[in-house]
């Protein structure tokens, strides 16, 4: 069997998976327009726990009814009715003898399509890089964002601990923080979109200021016991080749700061997660677990069954995340127990949208052909 140490047991703080394969978020926009998660997206999610992924974090998910959402139809955790919303989705991961996280994301200065604000808000008034996702059902440039108050940003905090308590409510087994791609938490980290003179902005430690005192205020609303964890990258998706101007110094900080906060791992994702991440030497998932105090997710093209255990047997990493591959094959992992053939990654599932409806088109259009 290929990949054997992939099929081992692990444990993410007090969560006990059933082995190392992870899916990957991946934005979908499929919920209804007012944020709640549907059957369709119930299907979904226990498709990959009943193919043998021993964990699926969800999509990233909105975290207040102000500045948080990035997409239209996108899944949110900030009110009651999409915490219930969210129920039937766990238990059918539950049911099919999988584990799920829901992945909390504020979208910040890159938001594309907001049904609460008609104005997104981010750490600088700085005209973002790129173009929006059409895909996400955006077009042309970012919108200029505004600066966030001081007051703002503690509405920020705030939304993500009670976005992560519903979630808790919801029976998810652990929440991930959505720090990484360019979303808000990323933006107040780089320091191009990030221009404060506050408390803030400025040497590094501060950037990291909102990230850390976000994990803070979401563990004191789960409490112990309740696995959180943190999503880092370089690239964004409105800046794919950024790089960190400190390299492997500046890793040492992120994944340092980041570790001692109450976290339970870290998730690492870049385009190729084994390539090194400055040029040279190690790979960002093995700078984490070098410079880091928890286990790491690494994310990135580890499509090849090979190549992923490589980096668990190597200690760069603990876990596997497939995007791609899962989108694919929700059964990849037993597909590679048994020595079946995998799929191809089909584009056209993600094209004219993203959503499950365009997929199952595709899918369907597949068959009959």
């Amino acid at each position: 069997m290929k990949a054997s140490n992939l099929f081992e047991p692990v444990d993410l703080g007090p969560l006990r998976l059933a082995n190392r394969w992870v899916v990957a978020p991946m934005t979908r926009v499929s919920a209804t327009i007012d944020g709640q998660a549907t059957p369709r997206m119930a299907r979904y999610y226990a498709d990959f726990a009943a193919g043998g992924f021993g964990l699926v974090i969800t999509e990233g998910i909105y975290t207040d009814r102000a500045y948080s959402q990035g997409y239209l139809f996108q899944p949110g955790l900030a009110a009651d009715a999409q915490r219930d919303a969210w129920r039937p989705v766990v238990a059918g991961v539950h049911a099919a003898g999988g584990r799920i996280v829901a992945q909390l994301m504020h979208a910040g200065a890159i938001s594309q399509g907001n049904a609460h604000r008609a104005v997104a808000k981010g750490p600088s008034a700085v005209q973002l890089a790129g173009v929006q996702m059409s895909f996400y059902r955006g077009e042309g440039p970012y919108r200029m964002p505004e600066a966030m108050t001081l007051a703002e940003i503690t509405a920020a905090i705030d939304g993500f601990a009670a976005a992560a308590l519903r979630a808790r409510e919801a029976g998810f087994d652990g929440v991930e923080l959505h720090g990484a791609n360019g979303y808000l938490l990323d933006q107040f980290l780089t320091e191009h979109t990030n221009r404060r003179e506050d408390g803030y902005g400025g040497a590094l430690v501060q950037r990291l200021r909102l990230g850390v005192e976000v994990i803070t205020a979401v563990r004191e609303a789960v409490g112990a016991g309740f696995p959180v964890g943190y999503r880092v990258s370089q690239g964004k998706v409105n800046d794919f080749g950024h790089k960190w101007r400190g390299a492997e110094a500046d890793a040492a900080l992120v994944f340092r700061a980041l570790s001692a906060a109450p976290i339970d791992y870290l998730h690492t994702t870049e385009f190729e997660a084994w390539q090194p991440a400055f040029g040279e030497g190690p790979s960002l998932a093995a700078l984490a677990r070098r410079y880091g105090s928890v286990p790491v997710i690494a994310n990135g093209s580890l499509h090849d069954p090979a190549r992923a255990a490589g980096m668990v047997a190597r200690g760069e990493a603990d876990l596997i995340a497939l995007g791609r591959g899962a989108l694919s094959n929700a059964d990849w992992p037993r597909r590679v127990r048994d020595g079946l053939p995998l799929e191809e990654f089909d584009r056209t599932l993600l094209s004219p949208l993203a959503d499950l409806a365009n997929a199952d088109l595709r899918r369907a259009r597949t068959a009959r052909a």
